[in-house]
């Protein structure tokens, strides 16, 4: 089995450098008279944001790159749902900014973006600075749509019905109460509208804590409410539920399957449901007082509550003009610069990257492939033809892994994939083949990291 992994540094490179095809430049991507070496800066200090300003330094040292971010240190929420199940603990999840200052030279402001002259080249921030640059890259992440339902908001959100997908405090509110939920009680999860951050992701969290529930509060209910009816890796996601925890597959999903691999028909189904969007899984309401969530279906009572609510562009991108009316913040797809402002890329969760997902692998690649065309802009030479990958790793439990693997190319002006049908792991899988996937995913939070942050 071939499982597709980051790409190493010399294949990296490799394909980078290669001038595949050459673009013109627009007038304003020429790079102005200036003295001394480029100021390129970066808002945000993410996977996205952190990556490209590490590569930009080990592709060109002389330049002066500067990330504006408003936390010391950053949280990473790919793994963050094993905080719920104990298997790893809140401070796992704080990686320090430290190597990215003292290995490439890479200066930080912690400071808060409040708005940017595009004519003067200047970001000002809340602590009244303005930082002048040549090139600006904004990596904005995502906000969380609370008021997207009804009943629901942040405030809800901090105190009793956590989200959690942006990690913190509602990652630890939620763990205390999975942790503390009653004998028998019932954790309903509502997944997100497309698109969003981490597709396999809310589909993982419900595996690792049915995992967790079997063994610490073995009559519990897990339900999933989605206003979906597929999701990425759902076909090897849901045959490890199969197998781990008595689901039952629905009919057309098994009937399907089944030509490939043995799916079992459960006489007492497990602990855990998936409600899709046609069934009436779309989430309408909250009411935390009376802890019940409502959707098209039916009004569910619960113990505890994971919300995941739609997705948009994070605040600055709004802030700075970047988004357009679907909050999303559309750009020039070779080079990830912002069709709405000038000398500006955006890249990550808050781009419109088409066929590519919002992945932390996703923003990883994308900042490689921005930080070379930067590199070329700046010299006047042409862009490289890019070229991108994702990998997402997921568990359906602790020693059950799966991932989707995916390669995109340009295609009549859109980012497209262009590997062939084998994303998945297969659905014949052996044994070892699916506990080395669980290896992998645990060596990829290592490794994945460190090529962002060290």
């Amino acid at each position: 089995m071939e499982m597709t992994a980051d790409l190493s540094r010399r294949r990296w490179l490799t394909s980078s450098l290669g001038l595949l095809s050459a673009a013109s430049l627009p007038a304003w991507a020429q790079a102005p008279a200036r003295t001394g070496p480029a100021h390129i800066v970066i808002v945000g200090g993410g996977v996205g944001g952190a990556t490209a300003a590490k590569y930009l330094k080990l592709f060109d040292p002389t330049l002066r790159v500067t990330v504006i971010e408003k936390n010391p240190d950053y949280v990473r929420p790919y793994g963050s749902s094993e905080v719920l199940n104990q298997h790893a603990r809140m401070e796992d999840l704080n990686v320090s900014y430290d190597a990215l200052r003292s290995r490439y030279g890479v200066e930080f402001v912690f400071d808060t973006v409040t708005g940017f002259d595009p004519q003067a080249r200047t970001v000002s921030t809340a602590g009244r600075q303005k930082i002048g640059y040549d090139r600006l890259i904004v990596a904005p992440g995502i906000q969380l749509m609370y008021g997207a339902y009804a009943g629901y908001s942040e405030q809800v959100a901090n105190t009793s019905v956590p989200s959690g997908w942006i990690p913190g405090a509602q990652t630890a509110l939620l763990a205390r109460q999975l942790q503390g939920m009653r004998e028998g009680g019932t954790f309903v999860l509502a997944a997100p509208p497309n698109p969003y951050r981490c597709p396999p992701g809310p589909y993982e969290r419900a595996a690792l804590m049915t995992e967790w529930f079997m063994k610490h509060n073995p009559r519990a209910k897990v339900i999933l409410v989605d206003p979906k009816d597929s999701f990425v890796t759902d076909e090897t996601m849901m045959l490890g539920w199969n197998r781990l925890y008595n689901f039952n597959l629905p009919e057309d999903y098994a009937k399907r399957m089944s030509a490939q691999v043995e799916i079992k028909q459960h006489a007492t189904p497990g602990m855990m449901s998936w409600v899709r969007g046609k069934d009436g899984g779309r989430t309408l309401k909250i009411d935390a007082k009376k802890m019940t969530i409502e959707t098209e279906a039916e009004v569910i009572k619960a113990d505890v509550i994971n919300v995941v609510p739609p997705m948009k562009a994070g605040q600055i991108a709004i802030t700075l003009g970047l988004a357009d009316s679907s909050g999303w913040c559309p750009v020039d797809r070779r080079t990830f610069a912002s069709t709405l402002q000038a000398n500006v890329h955006v890249i990550g969760d808050a781009s419109i990257a088409d066929a590519m997902p919002k992945s932390g692998f996703s923003a990883n690649t994308q900042a490689k492939v921005v930080a070379r065309a930067i590199i070329e802009e700046l010299a006047g030479r042409p862009v490289p033809e890019p070229l991108w990958e994702n990998t997402c790793y997921a568990l359906a439990g602790k020693d059950y892994g799966l991932f989707v693997a995916d390669v995109f190319r340009l295609v009549d002006g859109k980012i497209a994939r262009t590997n062939g049908k084998e994303r998945y792991l297969p659905l014949n899988a052996t044994p070892a083949q699916i506990k080395l996937g669980a290896r992998y995913q645990q060596a990829w939070l290592r490794t994945f990291t460190q090529d962002c942050f060290s």
